[in-house]
């Protein structure tokens, strides 16, 4: 099976005579890649793919009244299985708000609470997060991407995943309106938001 861009043509893909069919989608090592880029199928495996997880720790978790060690089992069980790949995600707001709304709710179950009890009780998310004392996945998934493209830059033995990386199409120009989120922007507006802050800190210096 074969997936196509824009840029291909709309005809049939054939090899030695074998027509090959074409996909929307697919699961590559683990994670469901689309031409859209579109990160929210992805999401939807990786909710599953964390309630299991879950399922597996839910026996000890709910016998041990140690907050670290249920915190233990939750970062090294749920968090790789609700993050995988996040390395490679281009994350939106929207994508980073799903990856929390999921985790806050294997956190509820863990503190033996619902959504419904958490409302009427006014008891804020961040809340929550101190009492189980785990992780945030969305941060843990912006590290993650961190930590990647570091080791990306530190390649110099002409790796297609340099390559790629570095790659600027030619004579393509990106679509008119609101442009889908790149992999890169991430750091883009990381640097900006950290270079703003050190000037805001050194104008306050001065005065």
């Amino acid at each position: 099976m074969f997936m196509r861009n824009g840029w291909v043509p709309d005809a049939p893909f054939s090899l030695n005579g074998t027509t090959i069919s074409e996909c929307s989608s697919y699961v590559y090592l683990g994670r469901e890649v689309n031409m859209m880029n579109d990160l929210a199928p992805e999401l939807g495996r990786r909710k599953r793919a964390a309630w299991g997880a879950y399922k597996s720790i839910e026996d000890v978790v709910k016998k041990t009244k140690n907050i670290r060690l249920r915190a233990h089992l939750f970062n090294t069980t749920v968090l790789p299985a609700l993050t995988y790949a996040s390395e490679t995600w281009a994350l939106r707001k929207q994508d980073e708000n799903a990856v929390s709304v999921i985790e806050r709710s294997i956190e509820r179950v863990m503190l033996e609470m619902t959504r419904l009890t958490q409302v009427r009780a006014g008891i804020r998310s961040s809340t929550l997060r101190q009492q189980s004392k785990i992780r945030d996945a969305a941060v843990y998934a912006k590290s993650s991407k961190i930590r990647w493209a570091g080791h990306v830059m530190r390649l110099n033995d002409h790796r297609w995943t340099r390559a790629v990386s570095d790659w600027t199409p030619r004579n393509v120009k990106r679509t008119t309106g609101r442009p889908p989120t790149r992999w890169s922007d991430f750091f883009t507006k990381s640097f900006k938001e950290r270079y703003d802050a050190l000037r805001v800190s050194q104008t306050d210096r001065t005065h």
